[in-house]
């Protein structure tokens, strides 16, 4: 954790809050409120608890020292409650250089990658990473990989539904604490229903205790699902691609995101993580909204890992310019199908305009059988219930 010791950031995050407050882009919340206090008396105790860890020169998967973190917070509530956004302010406000946002699923992914590479390696070559220790065990040294390249993680969507995850969280997590990694993580979930009904949940049962006893868990779920509510009335698949429906995606993202539409040009983009260390860029990015072209998604060499990328950050992605596609277009076709595919399958919402309507936009080529899965999928995004399902549950 490296800040300047004349940093002050005494209620910057609450100050932020009630500049979105008096700009009308939020309603006053008297849960949301609450989530940011709590999050403003840990970024103080972050600044105040500057304490660099001293870490071996030519082994960075091993501590020498051991810090006691700052307790982390677990937030939870509802969809739509403004999790996310609390997250958001919090994140950008605290200056801290070693910190990390990342969605859970992603972070798992990279766990069981590097612990998988750990698993190839040789008896010698584990000793070596992990400082002479004889142990078989992979989680000090991923633990100590995670804790050098970030002091503060903080876990967008916390939730977990694999047995795989369940049965190492709870080390996982005992390690990183004692390596003086303060986690803040939001969920849908209330840490006592982490994993129910899952497999040998007993045994997932001293993590519940660990995240109730590490870190301060803050209810946010007010009566209002102010994302469900922002999109009551629009429209969400727009046809045909001429100015009367871009203009309709305009509003329709200005209204999902609380800005004016004169503030176009002042829309920011986004670099966020693709599993395997890349990076893809998102041209327009702002409280969990994405704006992208139909060409920069599926007419570029992209896979599953960027789509799977861009649903678990953004809960709306829009897609200008969907077009009709040719049995040539099979390459566009297939990347689409995987596309819509990732976004339902992580309950992601699509605003889109396209060339034609959806069962006319790839009547003939190669993969046009599962294709019509597609289309029928497209067709059920566009539902109320599908629109009222919560991202990623």
């Amino acid at each position: 954790m490296v800040v300047s010791a004349s940093t002050d950031i005494t209620n910057s995050i609450k100050l932020a809050y009630e500049q979105l407050l008096s700009d009308g882009e939020l309603r006053p919340d008297v849960e949301q409120a609450s989530a940011i206090a709590a999050l403003q008396n840990l970024a103080d105790e972050l600044v105040a608890n500057n304490k660099p860890n001293k870490r071996s020169r030519f082994n960075p998967f091993k501590n020498k020292t051991k810090n006691t973190a700052p307790k982390g917070l677990y937030i939870y509530g509802d969809v739509g409650r403004g999790k996310s956004m609390v997250m958001d302010l919090f994140y950008d406000a605290v200056p801290i250089a070693r910190k990390r946002r990342v969605h859970f699923h992603g972070f798992m992914l990279e766990c069981h990658s590097i612990i998988h590479e750990w698993r190839g390696l040789s008896a010698a070559e584990k000793r070596r990473v992990s400082g002479g220790d004889n142990s078989d065990d992979p989680i000090a040294p991923l633990a100590s990989r995670i804790a050098e390249q970030a002091s503060l993680l903080c876990f967008d969507e916390f939730q977990v539904t694999d047995v795989a995850d369940a049965m190492i969280l709870g080390r996982l997590y005992e390690a990183l604490f004692a390596q003086g990694v303060t986690i803040v993580s939001t969920s849908n979930r209330t840490p006592e229903t982490l994993y129910e009904g899952g497999l040998n949940r007993d045994l997932f049962l001293p993590f519940i205790g660990m995240i109730t006893d590490k870190m301060h868990v803050v209810r946010l779920d007010g009566e209002t699902d102010y994302r469900l509510d922002r999109m009551k009335g629009l429209q969400v698949y727009h046809t045909p691609v001429n100015d009367e429906t871009t203009q309709k995606m305009r509003e329709a993202f200005f209204a999902m995101t609380d800005r004016e539409v004169e503030d176009a040009a002042s829309v920011p983009s986004a670099e966020i993580e693709v599993t395997g260390g890349r990076s893809l860029f998102v041209p327009k990015s702002s409280k969990g909204v994405a704006v992208f072209s139909f060409k920069r998604l599926c007419a570029n060499p992209l896979g599953a890992a960027d789509y799977l990328a861009i649903a678990w950050r953004y809960h709306t992605v829009f897609i200008v310019a969907i077009p009709a596609m040719t049995a040539e277009k099979r390459n566009e076709a297939k990347r689409f199908v995987t596309l819509i595919d990732t976004l339902y399958e992580n309950n992601v919402k699509l605003i889109c305009s396209a060339e034609v309507e959806p069962s006319e936009l790839y009547p003939a080529g190669d993969g046009n059988f599962e294709f019509s899965r597609t289309v029928s999928r497209l067709m059920e995004m566009q539902s109320k219930d599908y629109l009222a399902r919560g991202h990623g549950v």
